[in-house]
């Protein structure tokens, strides 16, 4: 590990660029999820309901499970169906194995950039705690597969429309249709290009030739797993996008252009 003042390097390249564009990134999808999970309403239109709300096990809306707010729900505490589910996939994004490089070296400069003079002298690593609770990202990993199958299923769901002439369901097509199957096939390349699900599918056997089936799945996780950075940020723009067309919609803003 370097010993050299922080920021203190040899390299003329632009080598900061990097971690300001992920600082950025990170700080305005952190600060607008946030904000948006905290409304608690305009997370539905017509079809449609917000990744960031979905499944919506309590709210207001058709598409929740179990009805309206419990009454068991703390009273100084503001509700939004949001903060139910969102750990989940978040937990998942937080502990991922990419996110942590990114945000570990613009967040924390630890370090900054290779050769680049850290703020530290020391070094833990994830051995003790708090940094050791990353290594729980397998088991977000097994939650987010189940996540990718319910906003499947919302994405099929955006694809039927009621009828107001006759209040019946008719199959159509329209921009958030699209845009939310757009964001569960990005979401889907993210999720099963996971390094914890290589690793499972694939990692564990010392000759995985002897197992077929399994070098076959391995090589499809592998081929999405060399793409993990890409999927891991257009995933993250479609599925902030989503929200926000959603909520446009729904607040009258934003008109939902139907295709057919």
């Amino acid at each position: 590990m370097s010993q050299a003042a922080f920021g203190a390097t040899s390299r003329r390249d632009a080598w900061w660029i990097q971690p300001i564009a992920v600082f950025l990134g990170l700080s305005t999808f952190m600060v607008y999820s946030i904000w948006a999970a905290l409304q608690g309403h305009h997370y539905t239109f017509a079809s449609y309901i917000s990744p960031f709300y979905s499944p919506e096990i309590f709210g207001s809306s058709p598409h929740s499970w179990f009805g309206p707010m419990p009454a068991w729900w703390p009273s100084f505490i503001p509700f939004s169906p949001a903060i139910l589910i969102l750990w989940a996939p978040g937990g998942f994004r937080f502990t991922c194995y990419y996110y942590r490089g990114a945000y570990y070296k613009a967040f924390w400069a630890d370090p900054v950039a290779c050769t680049v003079g850290e703020p530290r002298k020391s070094y833990l690593g994830e051995r003790s705690f708090p940094l050791i609770m990353q290594n729980i990202h397998r088991y977000f990993m097994y939650l987010a597969v189940i996540f990718i199958g319910l906003l499947a299923f919302d994405a099929y769901q955006g694809f039927w429309f009621v009828d107001p002439a006759t209040g019946q369901n008719h199959f159509g097509v329209g921009v958030g249709s699209l845009l939310l199957t757009l964001n569960v096939c990005l979401l889907g390349s993210y999720t099963f290009g996971c390094h914890s699900l290589r690793h499972l599918i694939g990692g564990i056997f010392d000759q995985l030739s002897k197992h077929p089936a399994r070098q076959k799945f391995y090589s499809c996780v592998t081929c999405l797993n060399k793409r993990h950075m890409a999927f891991a940020w257009m995933s993250l723009t479609t599925v902030g996008f989503s929200d926000l067309y959603i909520r446009m919609c729904s607040m009258g803003i934003w008109h939902d252009w139907r295709i057919f």
